[in-house]
């Protein structure tokens, strides 16, 4: 059956523009904008946007759901960090498949398939994380190219766990700069970090702010710097995530001043918390471990002007989420047995804003960093980050002006904390169409699971 649905009298914000503007949506897609009142579309649906923004559904091109970390495992499962992500105005989230040590990159993407495929409220896709590099796996990765998975991710941490070496990442960027492949990149220097741990719980210091006083800013822009230089080596383009200091956004710029293909994303944590939120007495500092970890506020600075001057392309969250009760209590006593990670997806999109009010970004740097740039680094452009003729309608009713506080009593995220409790925040999710069907209609949920396709991506349309 046809649908059709008009949007009257919002203000559309993509990354290049801001128009008043009617928006046709038909069977999914966005069928035309208008100048307001100037046709007479009929439809199904008739959505009254005044004093509105008309946005692209937000890209999360990082999120962790139901991943298996530290001996237990997210708390989100892929039902409800969809639904979490949708009350946020997010419309697509790219998530993590693994590859075990051992294993195929085959079996760890069929078991990301099975978590997801009928339980997500929203579109999705994946990367492949790489932990296990050699000559089979360097196969399987022209064919998981091939299917639409088309970045692929190395740690230069987590010894034992997700661990390359430089060798493995040397090969595995070979492969990439080949098939066309994006390597994403977790920087800091796993095997000196291990050895501080070490030290740090010898010497009784196992409280969550050791975390980050042990995951030093220094060997995050080494391995920053080390990462980079590989990449210049086989000629391969570097996608660094979950940037968090002030010394890696240094080697990221230098190295596009270059000429070089190098991009880097941040997430919210590191823009509006900080060390001092891993201080927190009580083992309250617990519920910010993360990694890369947070740093003392003075970094924040730069990043917000490396996003200014687009040295940063992407905000993403990382999401990970883990209840404090029972899951972040592993680690009393060890800051290292803490399990690493944040619930973010349904802050993004408001948090982001909030910086728009704040006179820190403008509203379509809002829409580059959150929609278009996710989109268009990870092979989702046109499809998905912005609103245009032939675009999928993911579009958000986004209300500039009303007021909330962040809480873990109102959020949708399966976890008992949020990072951002009491802070208040202007602008709001009102309605969200995920390819033209309401999943959020005036703060009401009608999505429902299954609705969500895996959406296969082509390689980055980002490049030089």
């Amino acid at each position: 059956m046809s649908s059709r649905t008009v949007i009257r009298h919002g203000l559309v914000i993509t990354a290049s523009d801001e128009i008043h503007a009617d928006v046709l949506v038909e069977d999914g897609r966005i069928a035309a904008l208008a100048t307001p009142d100037s046709q007479s579309w009929t439809a199904d649906r008739v959505i009254d946007a005044t004093g509105k923004y008309v946005i692209p559904g937000g890209v999360d091109a990082h999120t962790h759901m139901e991943l298996p970390f530290g001996g237990t495992h997210a708390s989100d499962t892929f039902a409800t960090g969809t639904r979490a992500a949708a009350w946020g105005g997010t419309t697509t989230i790219v998530d993590f498949a693994v590859q075990s040590v051992g294993h195929t990159l085959r079996e760890g993407l069929d078991a990301w398939h099975a978590k997801a495929e009928g339980n997500c409220a929203i579109d999705y896709a994946f990367h492949m994380i790489v932990s296990d590099v050699n000559d089979e796996t360097l196969k399987e990765m022209d064919l998981l190219i091939e299917e639409g998975i088309t970045s692929f991710k190395q740690f230069m941490a987590y010894p034992g766990v997700f661990y390359s070496d430089d060798g493995q990442i040397l090969r595995a960027m070979q492969r990439s700069a080949e098939n066309g492949g994006l390597i994403m990149m977790h920087a800091e220097n796993g095997i000196a970090i291990d050895v501080l741990v070490q030290q740090a719980l010898a010497r009784g210091e196992t409280d969550p702010r050791y975390h980050g006083e042990v995951r030093k800013a220094l060997l995050e822009a080494e391995a920053t710097h080390r990462a980079i230089r590989l990449a210049q080596v086989v000629g391969a383009p570097l996608y660094v995530v979950h940037v968090s200091a002030t010394e890696a956004v240094t080697e990221l710029a230098r190295a596009r001043d270059e000429g070089l293909n190098v991009f880097g994303e941040t997430c919210p944590q590191y823009l509006f918390l900080s060390a001092d939120n891993l201080a927190e007495p009580d083992f309250e500092g617990a519920k910010y471990v993360c990694s890369t970890p947070l740093r003392p506020r003075e970094h924040q600075a730069a990043l917000w002007r490396a996003l200014r001057t687009n040295d940063l392309q992407v905000v993403s969250t990382d999401h990970c989420p883990f209840c404090f009760t029972g899951q972040k209590e592993l680690g009393r006593g060890d800051f290292s047995k803490i399990p690493n990670g944040l619930p973010g997806v349904e802050n993004r999109m408001d948090l982001l804003h909030q910086a728009v009010v704040d006179g820190r970004i403008s509203r379509r740097r809002w829409i580059e960093i959150a929609c278009a740039t996710p989109a268009r680094m990870f092979g989702l452009y046109p499809k998905k980050g912005t609103i245009a003729p032939g675009s999928d309608a993911d579009i958000v009713l986004y209300d500039p002006h009303a007021e909330q506080v962040m809480s873990a009593a109102t959020h949708h995220m399966n976890v008992d904390y949020s990072a951002y409790e009491g802070k208040r925040v202007t602008g709001r999710v009102e309605t969200v169409l995920s390819r033209g069907e309401p999943v959020i209609v005036q703060r009401e949920y009608t999505g429902r699971a299954g609705h969500g396709v895996f959406t296969p991506r082509s390689t980055c349309q980002y490049l030089n």
